[in-house]
């Protein structure tokens, strides 16, 4: 089992930066492919970006490649996004997950935090 819990989202203007932390305790937590995905009110929550167990392998939506990176301490039972060059279409809440399976498919997302909000005035 994993536990996400996100912080570090604001308001924040176009062009800026911003990093998200997700504190994801659990005993599942080493093994787990963990992904950021985020939701507009009205629209379907979409994938952002993940990043396999150890760090091996991520993988990012178009929409955020190249501006975006996630990275991820096993130490410290952190994953992060490091948001660049934002745009007010990046307005969303950002909701970390657990992926247990390390399949990558949405519905192995089993374990999500409670999201934090991103803003991105224009």
């Amino acid at each position: 089992q994993v536990q996400p819990a996100e912080s570090g989202g604001g308001l924040v203007q176009a062009g800026d930066s911003l990093r998200l932390s997700c504190a994801a305790s659990g005993p599942a937590f080493s093994s787990s492919l963990m992904g950021w995905f985020r939701q507009v009110p009205g629209k379907e929550r979409e994938f952002v970006a993940s990043i396999a167990r150890s760090g091996g392998s991520t993988y990012y939506a178009d929409s955020v490649r190249g501006r975006f990176t996630i990275s991820r301490d096993d130490a410290k039972s952190m994953v992060y996004l490091q948001m660049n060059s934002l745009e007010p279409e990046d307005t969303a809440v950002y909701y970390c997950a657990a992926d247990p399976t390390g399949t990558n498919l949405p519905n192995e997302y089993r374990y999500w935090g409670q999201g934090t909000q991103v803003t991105v005035s224009s």
